[in-house]
């Protein structure tokens, strides 16, 4: 059964067709119709198939790889919905990229995170719907209002039914405490800490577990899993501390480079992540559990679309 009200429209860019078409048909509605090609030459072509004035309308687009491909798609797409007379644009990034420079830790260090937010703003958009931000302080980058998801009600939901006895939730860094909490709030857990130090991007060091891991079930949380060198560094250093079994669960599954091959010799049990991001066949690790935020995500489009409040649908 369709959703009654047409004024709502959903677009999507090329980045996550897949699950884009499993909002719509969640939410009862077809994909807005939109041609998002190339020139030639490379340079983005969007074209917008059907009417939107006066309508409230969505871009689904998460900034994954190729990122600066998909960023530019969304920014033409909103720019191409706003002189199409849009009465509202909203910004669907389940995956915000360039969100791991969000402050300057040294001289001279840009601030990308803060860049996007500009870019998508002067582009036309006037709210943001995503999920599980690498820092939560991103939502104020944005002079618009950002509805921010989590995917730990679905992680929770999952280990739950999965029955594990004497659970402790792990954070692999000091920065992800609060995500951990949640987790092991929701799961009756205790929780414990790996302070990491990062010598430079995309290698770390473990240093020490803080909590109690010995003959534990650990479950470690984070926001993604890029080279997963982490979270495999991670679960070799709990199970030497006395683990049971370590498994592990993040949102975003970036997988680039290594992440594979890691994660196949890992003495991981099981990585569990979600479809906010593509994986590509060359990255699909047996160990790898894909769990499908359609439903949460089509959720708050209707909530926004109907002004009802976002933070409800967690409680």
């Amino acid at each position: 059964m369709g959703y009654s009200d047409a004024r709502l429209k959903l677009f999507s860019g090329n980045a996550n067709v897949p699950l884009a078409k499993e909002i719509a048909a969640h939410i009862g509605i077809p994909l807005g119709q939109a041609e998002v090609g190339r020139f030639s030459n490379g340079e983005i072509q969007v074209i917008i198939n059907e009417s939107v004035r006066g309508c409230d309308t969505f871009v689904f687009q998460p900034t994954c790889a190729p990122v600066n491909d998909n960023l530019m798609e969304l920014l033409i797409m909103i720019d191409g919905l706003r002189r199409a007379s849009a009465r509202r644009i909203t910004a669907v990034i389940p995956y915000y990229g360039y969100a791991r420079q969000d402050r300057k830790s040294r001289g001279r260090e840009p601030i990308s995170a803060k860049l996007v937010a500009n870019l998508i703003t002067d582009a036309g958009a006037r709210r943001v719907l995503t999920m599980d931000l690498h820092a939560g302080q991103i939502q104020g980058f944005f002079d618009s209002p950002v509805d921010h998801l989590t995917a730990i009600p679905l992680l929770a939901e999952y280990f739950m039914a999965r029955d594990l006895s004497d659970v402790t939730v792990v954070s692999p860094d000091t920065g992800g405490v609060s995500r951990a909490g949640e987790l092991a709030r929701r799961l009756g857990a205790s929780i414990g800490i790996i302070d990491k130090r990062r010598p430079k991007p995309n290698v770390a060091e473990v240093m020490n577990v803080v909590g109690e891991v010995k003959g534990k079930t650990v479950i470690m949380v984070d926001d993604i899993i890029d080279t997963a060198g982490s979270i495999v560094k991670g679960a070799e250093a709990l199970l030497d501390r006395g683990a049971t079994e370590v498994h592990a669960c993040a949102t975003h599954a970036v997988l680039s480079g290594p992440a594979r091959e890691r994660l196949d010799s890992s003495p991981l049990k099981e990585v569990v992540v979600t479809n906010t991001i593509p994986i590509p066949p060359l990255q699909q690790s047996p160990k790898l559990k894909v769990l499908s935020v359609a439903k949460m995500l089509g959720e708050g489009i209707i909530r926004i679309h109907e002004d009802l409040s976002v933070s409800k649908m967690f409680e």
